[in-house]
């Protein structure tokens, strides 16, 4: 069952939080005064157990009274502001595999890369990490200062607190670069946390992650209640650190980053031992029903219709690829009806062979695959995706279609087999290159293909193909060199329909204005300045 046996209501009501500046001091403040503060209820494990929850649920929701009541960040929309919602919006609209045909706000900046440090969906991006952050920081020092700290049942929720804390700072460096940096040990309610170089935070983000897995207190997590990490999350962290060094460090070539590479590798075959097949449907990994798919997913976002709705994660996901009103879409998709507006390029589509069952695209007008003169930006002639759906593994309708229960694959074993064929054609000697080409195969021939071609650029399509909408194409882009440029054009990309050369400053998010304003240690990322 999924993580509801892990209370979010007295969680809620525990660590609900509204915070103006989300990183002035990393702590939560209630919005009502009139509500129970922690150190009065703190007083068993299970009381610590559902303050957890919080930690995992704010991955999930963007407040604790409803899809869009009383956001936990103040200024910021709670439809929109959801964590896995901010970060599709960073990590797909900015790339060939999806952009958005609404008008709200700044939105269409995002594929244009006409986005300022004033954006508010920049701006939403930061604030839920550094919520986050800040929830999984006051979570250790609470616990580690308890009188429970020597339980292995406290010991084991410390280490999952920190692994989300991981995760959200490896969102951060991806995204944001250079960024304010607070642990359980910083002082609450300073000024404001100093700012970390993106090097400095890369080696103190490796370090904790080798740290939590040498040290696991979560190797069977997983396994006691679905919704929660083991150390396997842990492992793919650390292993999309390592694949990315080169960026984050500033390194001048592959070469040099070999070390690293190493150990992206070690931690894609260690979790490649431990998911030694991948799931046979593919379908199945993003439907209704795929938190039972614990044979190739990792760590879900979970969403249900009934204990845990959202308007961001699969509902926003799978709603904005159904066009409003198109009740057969809508069917198809297992909901009640469509927003429409997410669209998919024809440059990424036309990756695609027509037998690859990863191919889940559905549109009208002109052929997508060859033609790439269509205005996609035209509603009747966009394309979209129909990769996520809320119907059952057989097909079926659920009982709930307003609200969908799919849970969004943070983490599948087939990134992990990609990564560890990638790391191997970068230089890393940790893995073979038969070792390479087996993982590479085993994931096209899930697909019905063939053994692939075993190149970088072959990996980046392939990583495409297997997981568009999983929000790593950004990062993949970057890592290549083709985010920015003019190497690799797309539909929109710079405002031009043709596609034409962007900035490299885009290779980086902004650090959002009001939090420069908010705290004078920080400091703008230099290209931006």
């Amino acid at each position: 069952m999924k993580m509801k046996s892990l209370s979010i209501l007295a969680a809620a009501a525990l660590f609900s939080g509204a915070v103006t500046s989300c990183v002035d001091d990393l702590d939560v403040t209630p919005i009502d005064p009139n509500v129970t503060l922690p150190e009065t209820v703190l007083d068993s494990e299970d009381a610590y157990a559902q303050l957890l929850a919080k930690c995992y649920v704010s991955l999930s929701v963007s407040g604790s009274e409803g899809p869009d009541k009383d956001p936990d960040i103040d200024g910021v929309d709670g439809g929109f502001g959801q964590y896995v919602r901010a970060l599709f919006y960073m990590q797909e609209f900015t790339t060939d595999e999806a952009l958005i045909v609404w008008n709200d706000k700044t939105v269409m900046d995002l594929h244009t890369f006409s986005y300022t440090a004033s954006d508010v969906f920049v701006t939403a991006m930061f604030s839920r990490i550094y919520y986050q952050i800040s929830l999984c920081n006051e979570f250790i020092r609470r616990a580690s200062a308890s009188e429970f700290a020597g339980s292995e049942n406290i010991k084991t929720m410390i280490a999952e607190a920190r692994a989300l804390r991981a995760l959200s700072y490896y969102h951060a460096i991806d995204m944001f670069g250079d960024v304010p940096f607070a642990d359980e040990n910083s002082v609450v309610g300073a000024v404001g946390p100093d700012q970390k170089s993106r090097a400095d935070l890369f080696h103190w983000l490796d370090d904790e992650c080798a740290d939590i897995i040498d040290n696991s207190a979560i190797k069977g997590t997983r396994q006691n209640v679905y919704g929660r990490l083991d150390v396997n999350f842990v492992k793919m962290i650390r292993a999309h650190l390592n694949l990315n060094a080169r960026v984050y460090l500033g390194l001048a070539d592959d070469a040099a980053a070999k070390e690293y590479y190493d150990v992206a590798a070690t931690m894609s075959k260690e979790v490649v031992a431990a998911y030694p097949a991948l799931r046979a449907n593919y379908a199945d990994l993003f439907c209704g029903e795929n938190h039972l798919c614990t044979d190739e997913i990792i760590f879900g976002v979970q969403q249900d219709g009934t204990y845990t709705q959202s308007y961001g994660v699969t509902c926003f996901i799978i709603k904005a690829s159904c066009k409003g009103g198109d009740k057969a879409t809508a069917a198809a998709l297992g909901i009640d009806d469509g927003w429409g507006g997410t669209l998919v390029t024809p440059e990424f589509i036309s990756k695609f062979d027509a037998s690859d069952v990863r191919y889940r695209f559905w549109g009208a007008g002109q052929d997508m695959t060859s033609s790439q003169s269509i205005d996609v930006l035209e509603f009747d002639y966009g394309w979209s995706s129909y990769k996520f759906t809320n119907l059952n593994m057989d097909g079926s309708a659920p009982a709930i279609i307003n609200f969908p229960s799919t849970d969004f694959p943070l983490f599948r074993a087939a990134d992990a087999y990609l990564m560890l064929a990638e790391a191997q054609l970068r230089g890393a000697s940790t893995v073979s290159a038969a070792e390479g080409q087996a993982a590479l195969n085993a994931v096209r021939n899930r697909a019905g293909l063939g053994n692939g071609t075993y190149t970088l650029a072959g990996l980046l399509d392939e990583r495409g193909r297997e997981l568009y909408w999983e929000c790593w194409r950004r990062s993949d882009l970057v890592r290549y060199g083709l985010l920015t440029g003019n190497d690799y054009l797309w539909t929109w990309k710079g405002g031009l329909q043709s596609g034409r050369s962007v900035d490299d400053k885009y290779n980086l998010f902004p650090i959002p204005v009001s939090e420069l304003n908010s705290n004078s240690k920080l400091s703008q990322n230099e290209a931006w300045k």
